[in-house]
């Protein structure tokens, strides 16, 4: 048996166990039934409870929800509309989203599909510095779909606020003293 402190009070019957509970008026809980004795502890049941409630909501809070964000282009998409686009692409790529180039083809343009491919691979060269493609350029329909994923970066070890080499910032760097050796100069 373990007590409310966590110390170790050792093998004790259930019933003792049962009336130091109560005394404390706190709960008996079984922590390892297959154990030889079973492990008890002398705790507040309900306290314990909202702790690892609060912990587990604590945790899910700090997950990153990866989303998937589309942009949509079309084969005759202007160079104005396409840089702006593909700063969106940037923005959502570096946040850690992944992001789905969608390109549709209407009417005619159905014929001429290079247009669309060359399009697609001006984008992924466009942004192979930030990401990788996951789903090659594929035929749907009347569009062409290409999934992109952030690129996976190494964290920065050096700060900015702190030199890398030499004394502390605002620290005073006394010169070297002159050797005060007799007979040379």
């Amino acid at each position: 048996m373990v007590g409310e402190d966590g110390e170790q009070i050792g093998i004790v019957p259930v019933a003792d166990a049962m009336a130091r509970a109560e005394a404390a008026e706190l709960d008996l809980v079984e922590i390892a039934p297959l154990a030889k004795p079973p492990v008890c502890r002398i705790m507040d049941f309900g306290k314990f409870k909202y702790r690892e409630a609060k912990r587990a909501h604590e945790a899910k809070l700090k997950l990153k929800q990866i989303q998937v964000k589309e942009v949509k282009f079309r084969p005759g998409t202007d160079e104005g509309d396409y840089k702006i686009k593909l700063r969106n692409l940037t923005r959502f790529l570096s946040e850690g989203d992944k992001a789905k180039v969608t390109l549709r083809f209407r009417g005619r343009e159905m014929a001429h599909q290079e247009f669309g491919v060359r399009l697609l691979e001006r984008i992924r060269g466009d942004l192979e510095p930030v990401a990788i493609v996951e789903q090659f350029p594929r035929l749907e329909g009347r569009q062409m779909v290409m999934l992109l994923a952030p690129k996976k970066t190494l964290p920065k070890t050096h700060h900015p606020d702190k030199p890398e080499d030499g004394p502390p910032q605002g620290a005073k760097v006394s010169p070297k003293p002159e050797s005060t050796a007799v007979g040379s100069k």
